[in-house]
């Protein structure tokens, strides 16, 4: 009886298409917000913010980003820890170019960047399908990867090849400095996660996203019935390329400060990213969060599970025990709920529905 729609009535249009509908769920998603904003900040320490909390954040923008071109416009692609690599070097060249530039605003620019880059790469889309897209944007991580390394413009033509994000300051604040407070790392990547994801989710409601939607399911008949194949898929390479170097610039300039050439971004992030979009559920927002916090916190528990049980364990075989673990554990979930974590939360919400009655 907790989670019950009965007599929220809707009088318009406007309420009836709300993104939370039911007072439940924006009570819901409020209480997390405040939770996240006027709690955390205050009772997490440093070891959560940096290893927990901010990857969390940085990768759950990267994975909103894969979702809404894999799970909503159906458009595969392996090239995603590319693009954020490039969206992190580019919001590293506009941080050191332009000393007064505000630092939201380098993030904006830099994912503007990649998705200039992501309408190239998605131009094969207009051909191929499936596994020989995902070839085809696998040369993109290549590619990139190696301008990253070879290309000095890209690193000031420092002899090493490594970035180290500039200080900058927001309303008299620290923010992208190794010596900067990590709550206030955490807060900013909270308020642009929230933004972003708030975005994504009109965007997939609004006729962007129908059309992606009716490319993915069957494009021959999207097409027949007018929606346009070229331009919908690559509104969709350039909206998650987007979302991607958004994510990178965040990742650079907020969890890592400082990356050497292309060893931070590589395919080993596409491959992750793509784990969280499959494990969190394919054509969900939240099953991006959902998948990013699997992800992020299964190492995290796994590395510290020895200790926590006072096991004294060699370093080398903790490693590979977490490496076959983890690996288990997605081929569990992948077996036990193929359609994501996020479809477990809607069967949980379907249940609330006729509690306390069986279902």
């Amino acid at each position: 009886m907790l989670y019950r729609e009965a007599g929220q009535f809707k009088t318009s249009y406007a309420g009836d298409q709300a993104i939370f509908p039911i007072i439940q769920d924006r009570w819901f998603v409020l209480a997390v917000l405040l939770v996240a904003y006027l709690v955390v900040p205050f009772v997490a320490n440093d070891y959560f913010f940096e290893v927990v909390l901010i990857p969390f954040l940085v990768f759950s923008m990267a994975a909103i980003g894969l979702n809404l071109l894999l799970g909503y416009a159906g458009q595969l692609s392996l090239g995603t820890g590319a693009f954020m690599g490039l969206g992190a070097f580019m919001s590293y060249k506009l941080l050191t170019t332009f000393p007064d530039l505000n630092l939201i605003v380098a993030f904006l620019l830099a994912g503007l960047a990649t998705a200039v880059v992501g309408l190239l790469f998605g131009i094969p889309s207009l051909r191929i399908k499936g596994f020989y897209l995902a070839v085809s944007t696998l040369a993109a991580q290549f590619l990139l990867g190696w301008m990253f390394t070879k290309v000095e413009w890209f690193y000031n033509y420092n002899p090493s090849g490594t970035i180290l994000t500039p200080p900058r300051e927001m309303f008299g604040v620290l923010i992208t400095s190794p010596k900067a407070d990590p709550a206030v790392k955490y807060l900013v990547a909270l308020t642009l996660v929230a933004v972003f994801a708030l975005a994504a989710k009109n965007i997939v409601r609004s006729r962007i996203g129908r059309s992606w939607m009716a490319i993915r399911d069957m494009d021959i008949a999207a097409e027949i019935i007018g929606f346009r194949p070229m331009q919908t898929k690559l509104m969709a390479f350039a909206v998650s390329s987007f979302y991607c170097g958004v994510a990178g610039a965040m990742l650079l300039c907020l969890d890592l400060d400082a990356a050497e050439g292309a060893e931070a971004f590589g395919i080993n992030i596409s491959f992750n990213v793509l784990f969280m979009v499959i494990i969190g559920g394919l054509g969900s927002i939240l099953g991006s969060f959902l998948g990013a916090a699997f992800i992020t916190l299964v190492p995290v528990v796994l590395t510290n599970a020895p200790q926590m049980f006072g096991i004294a364990m060699a370093t080398d075989m903790q490693k590979h025990l977490e490496v076959m673990i983890f690996g288990g554990l997605i081929v569990y979930f992948l077996i036990v709920e193929p359609h994501g974590l996020a479809r477990l939360w809607q069967i949980a919400k379907e249940k609330l529905r006729i509690w306390p009655f069986p279902y």
